[in-house]
């Protein structure tokens, strides 16, 4: 008799915490339930963005770039940052993307210094727009899925800004061809 109420009470128990874990993550955590969407943004904080947002960021001679201005084209945007050898490693394949033509727009947002980036670039050009990204910048790749705010981070969004892929870590032709061949398909493929 004893060993039944005591399962009795271990089950007891552990339904009730399930219930109330369910309970607080509707109540305290879980913005989802409460709060109405509205299209392109996400419903809570901590939902990934969908669409491309809207920003403004200087480039290397201090002029603002808007997000607006890639609107039609395939966008690839990457942050990096000079002191990141993983990031070095993908400039190649983001290079090659961008010589597909003019529907793909590649964007690097370089989370570091006007002068670092301006060093790097004068000895390694590139082919794509070089973006200056600080804390600015570091939220919205956190708001497209960078959780570790790690580097190199990048996201793909289709012609019609539509969030489409993100990846955390090295960009290589093969994974970057793979996922532009679909979106661009008069063009070359890049995993080739």
């Amino acid at each position: 008799m004893k060993a039944g109420k005591v399962m009795l009470a271990t089950v007891l128990a552990g339904a009730s915490s399930i219930l109330i874990a369910v309970l607080g993550q509707t109540w305290w955590g879980d913005d989802k339930a409460f709060n109405l969407s509205l299209p392109g943004l996400p419903k809570s904080p901590q939902d990934p963005l969908r669409h491309l947002p809207a920003f403004s960021l200087s480039d290397l001679d201090g002029q603002e770039i808007a997000s607006s201005a890639w609107a039609g084209k395939v966008v690839v945007l990457n942050f990096w940052a000079t002191w990141c050898p993983t990031c070095l490693a993908g400039i190649p394949f983001l290079q090659a993307a961008q010589a597909q033509g003019t529907a793909v727009q590649v964007v690097g947002i370089a989370i570091d210094t006007q002068e670092e980036v301006a060093r790097y670039l004068a000895n390694n050009p590139v082919n794509y727009l070089m973006l200056l990204g600080g804390i600015e910048a570091v939220a919205i790749s956190h708001r497209l899925g960078n959780r570790l705010e790690g580097l190199p981070f990048t996201v793909i969004f289709d012609s019609q800004g539509r969030w489409v892929h993100a990846h955390q870590g090295e960009v290589t032709q093969a994974s970057l061809g793979e996922k532009l061949a679909p979106l661009i398909p008069a063009s070359p493929s890049l995993a080739n």
